[in-house]
Order: structure tokens, then C-alpha cells, then sequence
């Protein structure tokens, strides 16, 4: 699992989406891209500007 904090709500709300209809959500990690299923959106609220944290279960890759 992966934990990443984002600070764009668009970015938040399109999580949230993902992890409400078990759709698989790409999210930007250190500059490259997690794609797997969200467990949980959690916002902080005690940080300005609020931001978000996102755990994602990553996609496993098909072994060849």
C-alpha cells in the first residue's frame, strides 16, 4: 500500500469517486504515476492549505 498526500481538492474528489465505485485511480508519486484501487481518503484538517491522504493499493504487473 502506498500512501500518498495530495493538496488538489479536484484530484481528492476524483479519488474519492474512485474508491466509491471500486474503480482503479493513477495518482502522481514523486513525480511518476501509482495506478491501483484506493483504500481510503483521509483529509487533514490541520494543515493550511488542507490536503489529503490517499492510500492506494498498486496494480500488480502480469508476470510473463
Amino acid at each position: 500500500m502506498q500512501a500518498i498526500e495530495i493538496t488538489d481538492p479536484i484530484e481528492a474528489r476524483r479519488c474519492r469517486y474512485a474508491q466509491y465505485r471500486g474503480q482503479k485511480a493513477t495518482v502522481m508519486l514523486k513525480g511518476l504515476p501509482v495506478t491501483g484501487m484506493v483504500r481510503s481518503v483521509m483529509e487533514v484538517k490541520s494543515s493550511k492549505p488542507t490536503r489529503w491522504t490517499v492510500t492506494v493499493v498498486p496494480k500488480q504487473g502480469i508476470a510473463a
